[in-house]
């Protein structure tokens, strides 16, 4: 499967690939079908499962092991330990091959269903019961049909399992003048260590839990801008958005802002984990002045005031 998403960009769009884990708590049970999505442009491609068995001493429950998948190592993921879902063992078991935050990993689940499309705006917040279970990291909902799919948050898992904080390094840059920002980002995780980072680098920080929230406040301050002939500062001096977003996703954030009159002057930043040579065409086609991939979390606040200089040296 290749992840390249055959979409326009900009359109509020993507793709999912749906999926399920079979489970049955007790043998006079009836088996149970769990739904589960992942966004396609994390998709590598989907195989048949060789039939890894975990052993006991493996540092994780979850981990299985690796495989040789043409010429590179693969670590597997049991996705249902993860879940604390009683799987249901099946011969025809396959492995979700994804690459995103500069990692690949393989899923193990018990099968695909296929694949939707999607506008962002079907994706519900799960509720704050679902929200707070850190072992189901459910990120969004989707009803299709009669179906409910849970959109899950991997990289949380991954960044969990191998004990490996998002931010790598520390970052000991502090900017000389005062900024202002906009985060958008449904991560409540990345959104505080975003802040933090930029915080400490000398920047005043406002935070949204998604693109739609960020861009009802950005019209709100052109609207007032444009009855105000006097001053076109709109107050921030930079956007830095995630791009899978429910209600509205970076790229059309992205979009709407460097073709509005007054909000294209503000340089926009794209840090996201999906964002891989195959796709960071898309960032361009929107605009975005800078793309970064995570885990560069570090790199974040000197690359802003760079984009914010350059954008004051016109």
């Amino acid at each position: 499967m290749s992840q390249e998403i055959l979409l326009e960009t900009g359109t509020n769009e993507f793709e999912i690939l749906e999926f399920f884990i079979s489970s049955q708590m007790s043998e006079d049970l009836p088996i149970e079908t769990n739904l589960f999505g992942i966004n396609v442009a994390k998709v590598v491609e989907v195989i048949e499962s060789p039939g890894l068995e975990i052993t006991y001493d493996n540092v994780n429950p979850c981990f299985m092991g690796v495989i040789s998948l043409r010429g590179s190592i693969l670590p597997i993921l049991d996705l249902s330990k993860w879940l604390k879902i009683s799987r249901q063992k099946s011969k025809n078991e396959i492995i979700i091959v994804t690459e995103f935050s500069k990692q690949t990993a393989g899923f193990l689940v018990s099968g695909v269903v296929e694949i939707h499309r999607l506008d962002w705006t079907q994706v519900e917040f799960p509720d704050k019961l679902v929200a707070s279970n850190k072992e189901n990291c459910v990120v969004g909902i989707v009803q299709i049909e009669q179906k409910i799919i849970q959109l899950l948050d991997l990289e949380y898992m991954i960044s969990d399992l191998t004990g490996i904080n998002i931010e790598t390094k520390p970052s000991s840059f502090v900017s000389e003048n005062k900024f202002r920002s906009l985060i958008a980002d449904d991560s409540k995780l990345i959104r505080e260590m975003l802040k933090t980072s930029l915080e400490e680098a000398n920047f005043e920080v406002r935070e949204f839990t998604n693109g739609l929230d960020c861009w009802n406040f950005l019209s709100q301050i052109a609207a007032d801008l444009q009855d105000n002939s006097d001053s076109k500062y709109t107050g921030y001096d930079i956007i830095i958005t995630d791009i899978e977003m429910p209600q509205m996703d970076g790229f059309t954030l992205t979009k709407q802002i460097k073709q509005h009159a007054v909000l294209k002057n503000i340089p926009v930043l794209l840090y996201s984990s999906i964002i891989t040579e195959e796709l960071y065409h898309k960032g361009q086609f929107v605009g975005a002045d800078e793309q970064m991939s995570k885990p560069d979390l570090h790199k974040v606040p000197q690359v802003s005031v760079k984009l914010i200089e350059q954008y004051r040296s016109k």
